[in-house]
């Protein structure tokens, strides 16, 4: 673990769950100003014929881990199943109401502050979560502290820092960045056909509106061909620097409201 403050208990992780104790987590917060969580939100969709539906869930994990292996946060397990109703038309896919996946979250935050954690992140691994930037927004307005990781333009450092040669507006799914980072964490996993799976749909205004299928017959939108081990490993890296600038507005003393108990 890095030396970005509090106690120095290492994290350990079995494939996408944290192993930690209630003894590592006591003693990892003892003597914290705020204890952060983090909360990897992912999916289960298509991503073409070569990742996994768990793909998205994959990525937020890999981000996450990154994180906790550099600062002193509590990881959490993964949300598995989202909002990935763009992708219906696709088998495979499974998504859970807007409404549903916002109380899940405001129920995990609530949870962690009655057990003495008042500091949530979580970090997205699927663009259709949309709806994670409300409960940002509604829990911060309420004096809870929360954020919403990692931000465009976090990603847009990552893609310059780590060579990734797609704009975000093209690498909108199963592309470079995504394939670059399974390639990183889970090679086992990416099957042949990436390297000749490139398609562009840059224009995408009725995609709310069509779903996926308007766009693309394959399900990807991007460039994997592109994709590589090194790049991904980039990736995680810059997004885990971005993360500093979170942690340490988050674990100030000032310039957020304080905590609002509902309960």
């Amino acid at each position: 673990m890095g030396n970005s403050g509090g106690s120095e208990i290492r994290l350990t992780v079995s494939g996408q769950l944290p192993t930690d104790t209630t003894e590592d987590v006591r003693a990892r917060g003892a003597g914290a100003a705020r204890q952060v969580a983090v909360l990897p939100v992912g999916s289960f969709e298509q991503h073409g014929a070569y990742l996994p539906l768990s793909t998205d869930t994959l990525v937020a994990c890999a981000i996450a881990q990154e994180v906790a292996a550099a600062f002193p946060v509590h990881l959490l397990p993964p949300v598995t199943i989202s909002c990935s109703h763009e992708h219906a038309a696709w088998p495979g896919t499974v998504s859970i109401s807007s409404v549903t996946l916002h109380a899940v979250v405001r129920d995990i935050a609530d949870s962690l502050r009655r057990s003495g954690v008042d500091t949530l992140v979580v970090v997205n691994g699927h663009g259709g979560n949309y709806v994670l930037g409300n409960v940002v927004q509604e829990s911060t307005a309420a004096g809870a502290r929360m954020a919403l990781f990692p931000a465009a333009e976090d990603w847009e450092t990552a893609r310059e820092q780590a060579g990734i040669e797609t704009s975000l507006l093209t690498d909108m799914h199963a592309g470079e960045i995504e394939t670059s980072i399974l390639l990183h964490r889970h090679p086992e996993l990416v099957r042949p056909g990436y390297e000749t799976s490139d398609f562009e749909a840059d224009d995408r205004r009725q995609l709310l509106t069509l779903g996926m299928s308007a766009y693309t017959k394959s399900g990807v939108i991007g460039r994997p061909s592109r994709a590589s081990a090194e790049k991904g490993k980039e990736l995680l890296a810059s997004l885990a620097g971005s993360f500093g600038a979170y942690f340490s507005l988050l674990t100030s003393e000032t310039g957020l409201p304080a905590v609002v108990d509902r309960h």
